[in-house]
């Protein structure tokens, strides 16, 4: 009977293990720390839960996530750089802004510093407080000609930022800038009053423009965007004839490649290569949120990223708010 009662727990525990962790090089041994350096609910910390979910199922082990919002999301990034190299801390974001904090004096790293797993894009939309004056896109552009407009966004270097700039100088004229320590954040200041609009990725703000707090005008891109649960916004491109840079945001997660074992390498590039892309939660995240489905690892995942960094480099710089010309860190102008 005693023997019976053995055997069957250990069948029990075989079938209740995490059936995919023996398969990987690398097998953790105690919970995973991703740093999102961003506040709780925007954009990076939505995307990063799922995906937490996602590698906690089939490592077998725990992963936390760690906000530690502040400068433009330079000081989790910095934290999670300064961690041992033994792949049990990550910083997740948007990996385009590890090629622009050097050329806006924010940190002295570089995208090629970093071993990158990309999940989904973001595009980032126009949209106003119901109660603010502009009705149309055209009435914010009007606006925007003549300075009148406050943009709440995530900050310096932020995706919110770089769209605002983009904008600014298709259009002309100037806005207030009011900054948060997050996505979420600055969603909620532009909902409460606190500031007439926000250049936010539409992923953030999905869920007040479905519950009618928040009025899109226009998505920053070229084509129109679907939010399900609300319907289509129109492209800036309707109502701006001049072209903006690329807009786009890929989002994941990312390692320093210096010290960090070759089997942690080995075993995220495998998640990347065979489950990532069928991980129906992420797909069902991207079409709630408006975001695209991008899955992308290593070099694949640089070459994807690499156009935004082109834009917002260039972008910034035209704004007179870079340190450096972006031609000293070898980034051509797109």
């Amino acid at each position: 009977m005693m023997k019976r009662l053995a055997f069957a727990a250990a069948a029990l525990a075989v079938v209740t293990a995490p059936a995919l962790a023996q398969d990987y090089p690398w097998t953790p041994d105690k919970p995973i720390t991703i740093i999102v350096p961003w506040g709780a609910g925007g954009a990076t910390d939505q995307v990063t839960r799922v995906t937490a979910s996602i590698l906690e199922e089939e490592l077998g082990q725990r992963v936390v996530i760690v906000n530690q919002p502040g400068a433009s999301g330079a000081i989790g990034k910095k934290n999670a750089y300064e961690a041992a190299h033994d792949g049990y801390t990550w910083a997740a974001g948007a990996p385009k802004q590890l090629g622009t904090y050097k050329l806006l004096g924010q940190w002295d790293t570089w995208i090629d510093d970093w071993r990158l797993y990309n999940t989904v894009t973001n595009v980032p939309l126009v949209s106003v407080n119901p109660d603010a004056p502009y009705k149309t896109m055209d009435d914010f552009v009007a606006a925007m000609k003549e300075g009148k407009v406050t943009i709440a966004t995530a900050g310096a270097g932020s995706s919110g930022h770089a769209a605002a700039e983009a904008l600014k100088g298709a259009v002309g004229g100037d806005y207030k800038h009011v900054t948060y320590d997050g996505g979420n954040p600055a969603i909620v200041a532009t909902v409460s009053g606190e500031a007439q609009a926000t250049t936010q990725l539409a992923s953030e703000q999905a869920e007040m423009v479905r519950a009618g707090r928040l009025r899109p005008l226009a998505v920053l891109a070229d084509q129109p965007l679907e939010i399900e649960g609300f319907g289509t916004v129109p492209p800036v491109t309707d109502f701006v004839d001049e072209k903006l840079p690329i807009l786009s945001t890929a989002f994941g997660i990312f390692i320093p490649v210096e010290g960090t074992p070759d089997d942690v390498i080995a075993t995220f590039d495998k998640i990347w290569a065979e489950v990532i892309p069928n991980a129906e939660p992420l797909r069902k995240y991207a079409l709630e949120k408006g975001a695209l489905f991008t899955p992308a690892a290593g070099d694949a995942a640089r070459e994807k990223v690499w156009p935004e960094i082109q834009a917002d480099a260039w972008s910034f710089d035209a704004a007179g708010r870079t340190k450096m010309s972006p031609d000293e860190l070898n980034i051509p102008k797109p």
